[in-house]
């Protein structure tokens, strides 16, 4: 008589089952996240869409085809706020927009843009910079719905109170009341600051080179990746950025011993700040030239 599988290990294989349905079925592969992190969003799944098992849940999944958006909004992590870490913003603010200053064009990439409160923190930070109307802002993420909340530009009012102190300490001169307008619970970004914006869906997992780029930021999801997705998603942005060009993670990330590093130096380490070297290294051919 063969001995029960441990819980551990039967949930490990319940939890493999589902990000293998997710693939096969729906084409979202999440086959190379974190398995912690992993786990603990299934297993909140689970909870809250009152399944007695993981398994339980992988059938849903199959078997309602209307059922992977959801499924999608809970594994995806759209958490974010304007001007997050301001200490950063201020250093794009001080030490990156004067150089990118010197281009006809200016391409960014918000990579894993959420509900898009950065996004809109970055166009503001352009507009008071003089650079808005020459630069485009490419706001990517896999999660439709999220990219849907962040096009319409609506948040809870009860943030502005934060955001605003984030604003200021991140260099702003004027009242971040200026950029929205509010109504009942709730306040809207101004139109102005959509326009030279496009939300648009790409796997940072699966899909490759989106853009030229002159600035990537990418803040709190590579957290998320296994340590060979980390290595990728880094050559993914070294290979968008134009010589020169920058690159900003989250606090809590670093280009510390991925193979990318070496295509980097560090503008400001302590806010994750980096800029993609001028002449690639000794010995090695540029892709880009």
């Amino acid at each position: 008589m063969s001995t029960p599988l441990p819980d551990i290990e039967l949930e490990r294989i319940e939890v493999d089952l589902f990000v293998s349905a997710l693939k096969r079925r729906y084409g979202f592969d999440f086959s190379q996240y974190a398995p912690a992190s992993l786990t603990r969003r299934v297993r909140q799944l689970m909870h809250v869409h009152h399944c007695d098992s993981i398994s339980a849940l992988t059938a849903r999944l199959l078997h309602k085809a209307d059922f992977v958006t959801q499924v999608i909004e809970g594994l995806s992590v759209p958490v974010s706020e304007m001007f997050r870490d301001p200490l950063m913003f201020r250093a794009l603010r001080e030490q990156v927009l004067p150089l990118l200053a010197s281009y006809p064009r200016i391409n960014v990439w918000q990579a894993g843009c959420a509900y898009g409160q950065e996004v809109y923190s970055l166009a503001i930070l352009l507009e008071e910079a003089g650079l808005y109307e020459r630069s485009h802002i490419f706001a990517t993420d896999f999660n439709p719905a999220a990219l849907k909340r962040a096009h319409e530009g609506i948040y809870p009012a009860k943030d502005a109170q934060l955001w605003s102190r984030n604003y200021i300490e991140a260099g702003g001169s004027q009242s971040l009341s200026s950029y929205y307008s509010a109504r009942y619970d709730f306040i809207r970004l101004h139109e102005r600051l959509r326009k030279n914006i496009t939300f648009t869906n790409h796997n940072l997992v699966t899909d490759k080179v989106f853009c030229e780029a002159h600035l990537v930021l990418c803040r709190n999801v590579l957290i998320y990746f296994s340590n060979p997705l980390q290595d990728r998603t880094l050559a993914l942005f070294r290979d968008s950025l134009v010589r020169g060009g920058y690159l900003c993670l989250g606090l809590r990330e670093s280009l510390d011993f991925a193979p990318a590093a070496a295509d980097f130096t560090a503008v400001d380490a302590s806010q994750r700040l980096y800029r993609r070297k001028l002449q690639a290294p000794s010995g090695e051919h540029d892709a880009s030239a």
